[in-house]
This record gives C-alpha cells, sequence and structure tokens, in this order.
C-alpha cells in the first residue's frame, strides 16, 4: 500500500467521524469538505473526558493554551481515533475506551502562525480514582464543569458541558 493510499485512508477515518459527531462547530463540515481538494494540513485529535456523573472533565496544562483537554497531531500512518487514544494515554496516564460517536468536530488555529486545522473531539467516561500521570511540565487534573479555567480555548467550557449533559440525559435514558 502505498504512503497515498494510507494518507487516504485516514482522511476517510476523519471525514466518516467528522460526519458522525454529535456537535459541529465553525462550519468545519463544510471547511473539511473544501479543504479535500488541497493538500490537507495535519489533523488535530483529543479527547473530552467526563467522569461517571458527567460533572467533571480532565484536562492537561499545556505550556502555551493553559487548561485543555488531551490531543495533538495525528501522527502519518495514524487515524484520529488511534491518536486520541494515544495522546490521552501519554498526556494523562489514562488508558480509556473512546465512545463510538465522536463529541464533536471543529476547525481551529493551535497557533496564531499556523493555518487552520481540523479537530476531532473523542468522548470517554473515566472514574475519577484512576491515577493520573503523564508528560512531565503538564499536568492533568480534573475541572468542575461548573466552574471556568485559564485556556486559549474559552467556548471549549461551554462546548464540553453541552456534550456532557448529552452524554448525561443518554446515560439516563438507557443509552450508552
Amino acid at each position: 500500500m502505498s504512503h497515498g493510499d494510507v494518507g487516504q485512508m485516514i482522511l476517510d477515518e476523519a471525514v466518516a467521524d467528522a460526519r458522525l459527531a454529535a456537535w459541529e462547530f465553525d462550519g468545519a463540515r463544510a471547511w473539511l469538505k473544501e479543504a479535500r481538494r488541497h493538500p490537507m494540513e495535519p489533523l488535530a485529535a483529543e479527547v473530552w473526558v467526563t467522569d461517571p456523573t458527567f460533572e467533571h472533565v480532565l484536562l492537561v496544562r499545556h505550556r502555551v493554551r493553559g487548561w485543555v483537554p488531551p490531543g495533538g497531531k495525528v501522527e502519518p500512518g495514524e487515524g484520529p481515533r488511534a491518536a486520541a487514544a494515544r495522546e490521552l494515554l501519554e498526556e494523562t496516564g489514562v488508558r480509556a475506551d473512546l465512545l463510538s460517536e465522536p463529541a464533536a468536530v471543529a476547525v481551529r488555529s493551535y497557533r496564531a502562525d499556523w493555518s487552520p486545522t481540523l479537530g476531532l473531539s473523542y468522548a470517554a467516561v473515566v472514574g475519577r480514582e484512576v491515577p493520573l500521570g503523564g508528560e512531565q511540565n503538564q499536568p492533568a487534573a480534573w475541572f468542575s464543569l461548573d466552574t471556568g479555567w485559564d485556556s486559549v480555548f474559552p467556548e471549549d467550557r461551554e462546548r464540553i458541558r453541552a456534550h456532557a449533559r448529552r452524554l448525561a440525559a443518554g446515560r439516563a435514558a438507557g443509552f450508552r
């Protein structure tokens, strides 16, 4: 299989997950449709980790971006779901099954001098008793969804809160 075929498979996975995402922000699906006509910038993947009460979120302290969900760049040959799980483990020490439905798809610039990047957000539910590890100088911590946190992406708080409410409602209705 050629490198181009692998890249196309990864892009196809990203497109499929973007279509399945519970939430769309920043016109991400239309942006993706247009972006596919050109060589794509790296994809980003992250995980919105909530506790079983859906009242807390697990974040990591990025040296520039502040408190953000664990995530990063999708590496060559890696699908976005696999990248999200890898980043979660690397940045928090937590190994978790990601929920089947992607949480969100968005477009954002991760640095002022970078072009916009498609980001897929996946979801996981993890007990707060799970020991946290991760990368040195980038601690992981639980935050109440009723409080704010310092981040260059302040819109994340309401997006994650809305998704946690959606998951809680589904859980209450007997869905997983």
